[in-house]
């Protein structure tokens, strides 16, 4: 047995002094340097311990930061919403995966250096960088569970802290760090490096796979018209997709490759149609109910993407709505239950024009119906969410009461929650249902009825969203990330 290693003297990588950058690309090569240098200095002193020697001492790394200051009150350009601090002082935020977000990184300071004149400082946090993340892209290393090795691991190496992991930016106001400096980004590189963890676990692919729009499903028909339509798009050297990945990090780039499907599919199996800058298609099935669309928004957030909707199954609530017809979205009665304490009721979750824009044209060009003609097939109107699959079983007086107090025409258990953490994360959102039963009007989803519906109505809901998500490929960063999803006191980074 080691003995104790509670008094083990301290050792850092060497600390070089804090640099300033007015080139974006240097800053981010910087920021690559410095985390290579944590990680490699961890994951070597994590294995040569784990091979079965003695620790000689406790080992730490330090995060790489990126920190800024202002001291002048000059007007800025601020028809963007981002890219600008909103008073003179200093601004930090700390950074991992350089080369996962390095676009977005490149993007944000030359916005910060162009707004203001002023340069960005790069060097060294005083956040500790936990091994679990420094060794997290190194398949030779794994971190075995506390108690498998000789010694307790956080007497010898930092382990994850939740005093730096949580939401305290994006869900409050007046958030400093202990230096007095304000946050430069949403999220600390801890709550980064968590999320990306949990996505690999819960979706079975790597975090770099991920697209700039995401759309989210509850039915694994939606994932078999995925894969069909990208692989029409990879026979097309025109359409500007060039893979198609799933489950396992399995990739093809040609129409007619096999893609193998895992023996075991992951709690919510995502699939990812690339184009090389990053603005793609990412599908995600995050199944039934307001928890597991909860878990996938949380992590898919700290990502930045450009927008995430649903397009997913939902009862219809009226009774002039027919089976196959579409409800766009522009309200939610939230009575999901699981962000109530992240984000209150009483917040109002907005529809956002541009997206709304995009599903209605997505819809008409897909159905070939235009104007007063559409109304046939879809409604707009207020999507209820509730956390009890089967709510027709109890007493209908009370839901059925505040349903119909709502305006609702649709019912589901996962939209408001995306549009909710959407609104929280100031990611732009959006919803798209297709009605596939009317459970107040006797029309139950049954399993005759249930495969006509499929076969006739995935498809085309499907390619909806598909179109919705590449003409806002198209659109301008300024006019997806509206000012509905920015509050008083925000971050310059997106």
């Amino acid at each position: 047995m080691f003995p104790p290693s509670r008094n083990l003297p301290l050792v850092t990588p060497d600390a070089p002094a804090h640099e300033t950058f007015d080139d974006p690309a240097a800053a981010v090569n910087r920021l690559q340097e410095l985390y290579d240098a944590a990680c490699a200095f961890l994951s070597g002193h994590f294995s040569k311990i784990a091979e079965g020697r003695k620790p000689e001492a406790r080992y730490r790394a330090y995060y790489p930061e990126i920190r800024f200051t202002t001291t002048s009150f000059a007007a800025v350009d601020s028809r963007l919403s981002f890219g600008h601090v909103a008073m003179p002082g200093t601004y930090s935020t700390t950074i991992t995966r350089p080369d996962l977000f390095a676009n977005y990184l490149r993007q944000q300071i030359r916005l910060l250096i162009g707004n203001h004149g002023v340069g960005v400082e790069i060097g060294l946090s005083q956040t500790p960088m936990p091994v679990h993340f420094a060794v997290a892209d190194d398949p030779t290393v794994t971190v075995p569970q506390e108690g498998a090795l000789e010694f307790p691991l956080r007497d010898v190496f930092d382990v994850p802290d939740l005093a730096t992991t949580n939401d305290d930016i994006v869900n409050g106001f007046g958030f400093t760090y202990p230096d007095g400096s304000a946050p430069l980004a949403p999220f600390t590189a801890q709550r980064i490096d968590y999320s990306l963890a949990r996505l690999s676990h819960y979706t079975a692919t790597a975090p770099e796979h991920f697209q700039n729009h995401v759309l989210f499903t509850n039915y694994q028909f939606y994932v078999e018209e995925f894969e069909a339509y990208a692989r029409r798009a990879l026979a097309n050297h025109d359409s500007g997709y060039t893979a198609f990945v799933g489950p396992g990090n399995v990739q093809i780039t040609k129409g007619d490759q096999p893609l193998p499907v895992p023996v075991k599919l992951p709690q919510m199996p995502s699939y990812h149609l690339k184009r090389a800058d990053g603005g793609g298609i990412t599908l995600v099935n995050i199944g039934v109910g307001p928890s597991n669309a909860k878990t996938a928004t949380d992590h898919i957030a700290v990502l930045r993407p450009h927008a995430w909707i649903m397009v997913g199954h939902c009862a219809g609530l009226r009774n002039s709505q027919r089976l196959g017809d579409f409800v766009l979205a522009h309200a939610y009665l939230r009575e999901d239950k699981v962000l109530d304490d992240d984000l209150p009721l009483w917040v109002p979750v907005p529809a956002l024009a541009e997206i709304q824009i995009a599903l209605e044209r997505a819809v008409a060009r897909v159905t070939e119906l235009e104007g007063y003609d559409l109304k046939r097939i879809m409604r707009t109107g207020t999507v209820a969410s509730l956390d009890n699959r089967n709510w027709e079983l109890r007493d209908q007086a009370g839901p059925v009461q505040r349903l119909s107090q709502s305006r609702a025409v649709a019912l589901d258990m996962e939209s408001a929650t995306i549009a909710a953490n959407g609104f929280r994360f100031r990611v732009p959102y959006g919803t798209l249902l297709c009605v596939s039963d009317k459970p107040l009007h006797g029309e139950l989803k049954l399993p005759g009825m249930a495969s006509d519906f499929y076969r006739t109505q995935v498809a085309r809901h499907l390619l909806i969203g598909i179109h919705a998500m590449e003409s806002l490929n198209g659109m301008p960063l300024d006019r997806i990330h509206s000012r509905k999803l920015r509050s008083f006191e925000e971050t310059a980074f997106l």
